[in-house]
Order: C-alpha cells, then sequence, then structure tokens
C-alpha cells in the first residue's frame, strides 16, 4: 500500500516538475548592444521607486554615439540632462545622441516621482577624447 502511495506521490512530483521547467522559467537575457549599428555604444540607465538611478556616473568618451536608454524598473521616471538638451521620458524613452563636448553633466528625474524625487540626481560624465 505505502508502494503505490510513494509511487503516486513521485509521479505528481515529477509532472509538477516538468510543469514548472516547461512554462514558467524566466526568459533568457537579450543582449541589446548586440542589435546596435557598428560603432555606437549602449548606455541604459534603471530607474526605481526607491529614487535612485542604477549607477551614480556614467561615463561616455566624446565623440562617441550612445544610445541612451532609460528603463523604469519600477515606478514611472524620466531623465533630462538640462545642459545638452536631453529629455526621455513618456514615449520617448531612448535617444542616439553624439557627445561633443567634454564635462560633467547633471543627470535628474524630469517626471514627479515622490518624496525623494528632488535628490534622484547622477553625473554623466564626458571624458575628453
Amino acid at each position: 500500500m505505502y508502494k503505490w502511495l510513494m509511487f503516486v506521490v513521485f509521479i505528481a512530483a515529477s509532472v509538477l516538475g516538468l510543469y514548472l521547467i516547461t512554462f514558467n522559467l524566466p526568459e533568457k537575457p537579450v543582449d541589446e548592444s548586440a542589435s546596435l549599428p557598428e560603432g555606437m555604444v549602449l548606455m541604459k540607465i534603471q530607474a526605481s521607486n526607491d529614487f535612485v538611478f542604477d549607477q551614480e556616473v556614467y561615463t561616455v568618451k566624446q565623440g562617441d554615439t550612445v544610445r541612451m536608454k532609460l528603463v523604469n524598473k519600477s515606478g514611472i521616471h524620466g531623465l533630462e540632462i538640462p545642459e545638452l538638451g536631453i529629455k526621455l521620458e513618456g514615449d520617448e524613452l531612448q535617444k542616439d545622441i553624439v557627445f561633443d563636448k567634454p564635462g560633467e553633466y547633471k543627470i535628474a528625474c524630469s517626471i514627479p516621482c515622490g518624496t525623494g524625487h528632488a535628490t534622484m540626481i547622477s553625473t554623466l560624465v564626458v571624458e575628453a577624447a
């Protein structure tokens, strides 16, 4: 009797395991930079509800062609670099840019997103060639 019960439990666990493996595995990460045109660099900036960007400092080289992409990990955010005239929000969350002037630029959230919005700041460093 116990052998049959153990057999049924084993089969049920095996079927459940196969179902989970087949249907509930997370998707494999996609290398987005592989689909970029020749000579273009991807700068992916993630914003989250804890009022931070994923890095304190982003670095590019002067003259590089960069696809700047904002990813809202949680919440609704925007990105603005006023000195360079860059604004990513709404339907336009990516932009191709050539950084001509070296220097340090402030990256700020452009959409009021809560109590920590004013401190949601990062820095873009454009290194001289």
